[in-house]
């Protein structure tokens, strides 16, 4: 099918019906598709796995682990799903999720919106065609405190342990209030190293040391990347998301919906998302591997991406304005590049 034509046609939509829309027609293609769930070029081990390709989904898409066999069929050798929090939450009100088409970009102030971790757990237990890297994206419910969020964190990693094949630590998302100071400073040193003690705990119970990474915003500075490569080393964090969403909305501000609150995806983060990228990766002096995600259009930002040290790339928005084709695109990119390079 003409994504484009697709696209025409779902941008006339509300975009939260359109979302849901089209997950429902990729569940209905994937149940009748004979076509293999991941493209197998460019395999890579990264973290101690085995990615079939170093082409992923962001967190956000798939909230709930609801969709994971039907957008393996489009390609990914890896697929992120969440945020999930312990209980379930609505989320904010609606209208949440707003398209900003003349600068290929997206703003939501979703909240985390979710069927809770135990859901999501049950929902990957059921999965069936797809043979890539599956990882949880954990936060913490709105209303629990920031002293505790420790707390919410530990019980989805305990929940996601024996069935996911990484874990996320969402730090970063701009719609939770105060979740972005977790990032810094003695919260997140703290916050670390409780985390990588259960995760020691669980690894002797499972026999098996599940990969734990963080995911950063992309509006940090120098001093504070430099602190965020600190803490990962000294307390053993596997690899680094470098970005979610911008609150800046500067590059959009004149245009309709830019003066929306929430976090601001697409072609106005690419440059942001990659120069965070960039300084993390010097920082760490190739110690972590680093995830490219945020502002991927197109397979020269893969490239970039790449070149600036990530070893794999997420897609989100980039998906939604250019279709499974990206997705391809981005695999043929990277398939004659070593991470970093």
């Amino acid at each position: 099918m003409n994504y484009a034509l697709a696209r025409r046609a779902l941008f006339l939509l509300p975009a939260e019906t359109a979302h849901a829309a089209t997950l429902r027609a990729l569940d209905a293609y994937a149940a009748l598709a004979r076509t293999p769930a991941v493209a197998a070029a460019s395999p890579r081990r990264i973290f101690g796995l085995d990615f079939p390709n170093p082409v992923g989904l962001a967190a956000g898409l798939d909230k709930n682990a609801d969709h994971v066999d039907a957008l393996g069929a489009l390609g990914f050798g890896f697929i992120e799903v969440g945020t999930v929090t312990p209980r379930p939450q609505q989320g904010n009100p609606h209208p949440r999720l707003f398209r900003l088409p003349r600068h290929r970009a997206l703003i939501n102030r979703m909240g985390f919106n979710n069927k809770g971790v135990d859901y999501a757990v049950e929902r990957l237990r059921r999965r069936r065609r797809f043979a890539g890297i599956v990882g949880v994206n954990l936060g913490k419910n709105r209303d629990t405190p920031l002293e505790r969020a420790i707390e919410d964190y530990g019980y989805g990693l305990e929940q996601a342990y024996g069935v996911a094949d990484y874990v996320t630590i969402n730090l970063s998302s701009p719609n939770t209030p105060g979740l972005r100071t977790l990032q810094t400073g003695e919260a997140f040193d703290g916050l670390l190293s409780g985390l990588g003690e259960r995760r020691d705990r669980l690894a002797e119970t499972h026999g098996r040391r599940m990969p734990l990474l963080i995911k950063i915003a992309p509006d940090l500075e120098g001093a504070e990347l430099g602190g965020i490569a600190a803490a990962v080393r000294r307390h053993g964090v596997d690899g680094v998301i470098a970005t979610n969403t911008t609150a800046d909305h500067s590059a959009v501000a004149a245009s309709r919906h830019g003066d929306e609150t929430g976090g601001l995806s697409g072609a106005p983060l690419t440059e942001r998302a990659n120069g965070v990228l960039g300084t993390l990766a010097s920082r760490l002096e190739g110690a972590v591997p680093l995830i490219g995600c945020g502002g991927i259009m197109c397979g020269a930002d893969v490239a970039e991406r790449s070149t600036a040290g990530a070893s794999l790339i997420q897609l989100y928005t980039g998906l939604i304005y250019r279709g499974p084709a990206l997705v391809q695109e981005a695999v043929a990119a990277l398939e004659h590049q070593s991470p970093g390079t």
